[in-house]
């Protein structure tokens, strides 16, 4: 098995919000960092809530519902794993994911 990812440096962990999310402009596409350092982890999904129709999920409340974290948009509350984009309300509905992943406090996110 080869690991073949290409990662990009994005920014310092200083540069995120605690069990919040902030948005990057990576490669011209919005993309929502969440930072948990519970789990010592980053996720990364796409900033665009498509139910509202606006770049605004990194503005979203994270909570839990069986162990799984997800956001809850701002707009019309609609919520997203962190992990994969799936919403719990529309199984039809998933957000784009990235990997992510803190490496000496840089956050790296796989090539978009």
């Amino acid at each position: 098995m080869t690991n073949d990812i290409n990662w990009l440096d994005i920014c310092d962990v200083s540069d995120l919000v605690e069990d919040s999310g902030v948005c990057a402009l990576i490669d011209e596409k919005q993309v929502a960092l969440f930072y948990i350092p519970a789990e010592t982890k980053v996720y990364a999904l796409s900033q665009y809530d498509p139910f509202g129709q606006a770049n605004i999920l990194s503005r979203g409340l994270i909570g839990s519902k069986e162990g799984r974290l997800y956001v809850a948009s701002p707009l019309y509350k609609q919520r997203f794993y962190l992990e994969t984009g799936e919403c719990l309300e529309d199984e039809k509905v998933s957000l784009p994911t990235w990997k992510a992943q803190l490496v000496d406090n840089r956050v790296m996110i796989q090539a978009l």
